[in-house]
């Protein structure tokens, strides 16, 4: 298996340096192929922005071989092609924007099932803000107010990006909802990666993450290890 790096927000403003390069280093390093998937950001038609966005941000770090992948629909989550593409990336980065759009896109589509098989091929899977949510066994949907299914990449979880300005918000409701599944509250400017086949996370960036789990909560900072 790969690693898989859940970011809280704000992630191209310049202080998610220290997680991306990590994740960059564990992906295989300057050369290494990363595919960034904007299709969250492709309902208010901003996913060229978005895209491009992330493309400058990793080619600042250093990074040579980055491409933003035209995925933004059902249509295109099954092109073999944009497939093709992600089955042979190293680091493939989900954008944030609009949570469900996202997961409904993606979920049983040739373009997933690609992203999984580059993952079992040790590949770095990250995800910003709705990017991260839908990763987890559920997320909560803010539009329609409601827990749903995710793409289970960790089971019995659900994030809380933007934890240290909204995503808080949430948490009281949701453990009334969903009282066995562990709530990730991830500060914006803030990354944690999980440390391959032990199953520890560690911290990353300028904020903290707080678990929320068997009615208490945890809050872990930049160099903290912890399991799930």
């Amino acid at each position: 298996m790969g690693y898989l790096l859940l970011e809280g927000g704000a992630e191209f403003g310049g202080q998610m340096r220290t997680p991306d390069l990590k994740a960059l280093e564990l992906a295989g390093g300057w050369d290494t192929p990363i595919r960034i998937i904007p299709t969250a950001a492709a309902p208010d038609n901003n996913q060229q922005r978005a895209g491009n966005n992330g493309k400058r941000w990793f080619e600042s770090l250093g990074a040579k071989d980055v491409a933003v992948v035209p995925l933004i629909d059902k249509a295109s989550a099954n092109n073999k092609d944009i497939a093709d593409a992600l089955r042979t990336a190293k680091l493939i980065y989900l954008l944030g924007g609009f949570t469900h759009y996202l997961g409904q896109t993606l979920k049983d589509s040739l373009a997933w099932n690609a992203v999984l098989e580059a993952y079992r091929d040790g590949a770095v899977i990250a995800g910003s803000s709705a990017g991260a949510m839908v990763l987890c066994e559920f997320y909560f949907d803010p539009s329609a107010g409601k827990v749903v299914d995710g793409l289970n990449l960790i089971p019995n979880a659900l994030v809380l990006p933007h934890h240290n300005t909204f995503g808080k918000g949430w948490a009281p409701r949701l453990l009334k909802e969903i009282l066995h599944v562990i709530l990730i509250g991830i500060d914006e400017r803030t990354g944690m990666i999980a440390d391959g086949p032990s199953g520890e996370w560690i911290v990353l960036g300028q904020g903290a993450v707080t678990l929320y789990r068997h009615g208490v909560s945890d809050v872990f900072r930049a160099g903290a290890i912890f399991s799930i």
